[in-house]
């Protein structure tokens, strides 16, 4: 009996994952094009769309000392799926440009710190047990994937105002699924406010560095997330050819991780050099983007995605786990979080908006290119100052060998 509660409550883990992974993707991919349909222009959707960047950094630690002090992280996940659901609600029935700005704001407060709290929830639920978390990971992959795909030709049947009722299905076949799951008897906290060890982070000029090259090399992915849909609608493309895009962009980025995970090197060197490879991918991304006169171009330049930004995102996680001591990682991987999600997530918005509007979206595309060539060329001589034996990290004597090895 209670194997088959075991199976239940993990079988609703993973379909909990794939919906809220779908109504993310509805948001991010199609919602730029109903702030377009209601009359925004690109400047104004950007702003709009970076909002959420900067609510996360008060929201982030607010449902954090929410879910310590309760330690019921399931209802919390369950309070702020209502609220997203309610919220979603307000933002398509607004009728001014003030009453939806105010209703995102309010939005990004629930949905914002969604992805995070779900992972703390899922990691308590098979804390003891002998499930990974990459298997529930893949779910929220696959989610993403085939929501855009199947999204895509519904709303170029019925309209893009068919958005808020596909939302709200989504949001409430993943309550639904939560609900279905057992009540969790303990909870795998986070850190509620992750940067006690920040003072000692920002006299490391070498993090510093890592974390400024990183922000270049973010900004332009920020301003592709935010305003692809809208390219590859004015290159002639339906919402099916959106969802295309979308998918293969995102349908392989599990197998990216799993190699990485398995082939890739954790020494400093290796990471660094790895880093440097897959921000020279992003220039030639975004080159290639600026140059792509068809849609169907631009679907197939986005299964870069998987390798850019999937290699980004583990890579960077991984250096910072060895470019900061032991008891400061928890401060260290929130700065990484914030400056790629954050701080590039402000800028690319607005600054993307303003270049597409002003400039033209070729001229965005090829700024970007150049942000990321900067950034690899940081990254560049970082790998170069650490391979010639010139920097070597805080001793840490809880470290591994292995990952103090910087060579």
């Amino acid at each position: 009996m209670r194997e088959n509660l075991d199976k239940l409550s993990f079988t609703s883990l993973k379909w909990f994952n794939f919906f809220v992974y779908g109504t993310v993707v509805l948001f991010t991919s199609f919602f730029p094009l109903y702030l377009q349909d209601v009359g925004m222009n690109k400047l104004e959707i950007g702003s709009l769309m970076s909002v959420g960047a900067l609510v996360s950094i008060i929201a982030n630690p607010f449902w954090g000392i929410w879910s310590d002090r309760y330690q019921n992280i399931r209802r919390i996940v369950l309070v702020m799926l209502t609220g997203t659901l309610v919220l979603s609600q307000l933002v398509f029935q607004a009728n001014t440009y003030e009453m939806i700005y105010i209703s995102i704001l309010f939005f990004y407060f629930f949905q914002g710190p969604l992805f995070a709290q779900s992972n703390t929830m899922i990691l308590s639920y098979i804390d003891g047990t002998s499930r990974r978390f990459g298997s529930f990971r893949l779910w929220g992959s696959l989610g993403w994937a085939f929501t855009a795909i199947l999204a895509g030709p519904v709303i170029e049947w019925a309209g893009v105002s068919v958005l808020s009722y596909l939302f709200a299905a989504l949001l409430c076949a993943a309550m639904i699924a939560l609900i279905a799951m057992p009540k969790l008897d303990h909870s795998i906290g986070i850190a509620p406010l992750p940067f006690k060890g920040l003072s000692k982070i920002i006299y490391n000029p070498f993090f510093l560095c890592f974390i400024l090259f990183g922000i270049l090399v973010s900004i332009p992915n920020t301003m592709n997330n935010t305003f692809v849909s809208l390219y590859i609608t004015e290159l002639g493309g339906s919402k099916t050819m959106i969802g295309l895009a979308v998918f293969l962009s995102s349908i392989l980025e599990m197998g990216v991780l799993l190699l990485c995970d398995r082939f890739l090197k954790r020494r400093i060197s290796v990471l660094l050099g790895s880093l440097t490879l897959v921000s020279a991918l992003f220039f030639l991304r975004w080159w290639m983007m600026a140059d792509a006169t068809t849609p169907l171009q631009v679907a197939f330049i986005q299964v870069l995605h998987c390798i850019t930004f999937g290699g980004f995102f583990y890579v960077g996680t991984q250096l910072t786990m060895l470019l900061v001591p032991r008891p400061y990682r928890s401060s260290g991987q929130a700065l990484y979080t914030l400056a790629w999600s954050g701080i590039s997530g402000i800028l690319g918005g607005v600054l993307g908006g303003w270049m597409y509007q002003n400039l033209g979206v070729q001229t965005m595309y090829q700024s970007g290119a150049l942000l990321a060539l900067f950034g690899a060329i940081g990254f560049g001589f970082m790998w170069f100052f650490v391979s010639r034996g010139s920097y070597r990290p805080a001793a840490d004597p809880e470290d591994d060998p292995a990952e103090s090895n910087i060579g």
